[in-house]
């Protein structure tokens, strides 16, 4: 029993190292993009938790991350404009936050180029892919997904008809910034 018991923590202990890079989330963003037939708005969507996936030699094999749409922002309006754009966003027409609070993207696969995945949102989970770069310890790229895969089909011409220029568009932009924190740097600050 007690070779099952040093069998067991040597899994536990390569399962958790498998876990081991920590996103450095003052430095990480997540920034939407959205349009309609009169305009566009833009604004950003706070990360509430992460964890990233590497192999035994420590390269960034997946991810997951939830962002937290109770606090997501709109940076192109203001005041009472700002109120009630929010308010309609967080509604059961969009997010339908008083129920879902987070949005998750999990990352299964990174090639080199493109990403892997899957994207939930008001607990739908719609296959992702898109592509990324690589540059120190930051990941960047733009992840595109289509709002009504999302039960989010308000004002959308590919269910109403005769909307004219109350058209918003299915398409949503989500540019992103992934920036892991530097080992070397945290195990000095450990010292």
């Amino acid at each position: 029993t007690i070779m099952r018991k040093l069998l067991f923590a040597t899994t536990l202990a390569m399962s958790l190292s498998s876990w081991a890079l920590d996103v450095d989330s003052k430095k990480t963003e997540f920034n939407w993009h959205a349009s309609k037939v009169t305009g566009k708005h833009h604004g950003k969507v706070p990360l509430k938790s992460s964890k990233v996936k590497t192999d035994k030699k420590g390269n960034v094999t997946g991810g997951e991350f939830i962002l937290n749409l109770t606090q997501f922002t709109v940076e192109d309006l203001d005041g009472e404009w700002e109120k009630k754009f929010l308010k309609h966003m967080k509604s059961e027409d969009f997010f339908q936050i008083a129920k879902w609070p987070t949005a998750k993207l999990v990352i299964e696969k990174l090639d080199g180029k493109m990403a892997h995945g899957k994207l939930t949102i008001k607990d739908k989970t719609q296959t992702v892919k898109f592509p990324y770069k690589k540059k120190g310890n930051a990941y960047s790229g733009t992840l595109k997904f289509d709002r009504t895969k999302f039960g989010m089909i308000y004002n959308s011409s590919n269910f109403f008809k005769n909307l004219g220029d109350k058209v918003i568009h299915n398409d949503v932009k989500v540019d992103f910034k992934v920036v892991l924190k530097d080992d070397k740097k945290a195990k000095v600050a450990e010292k």
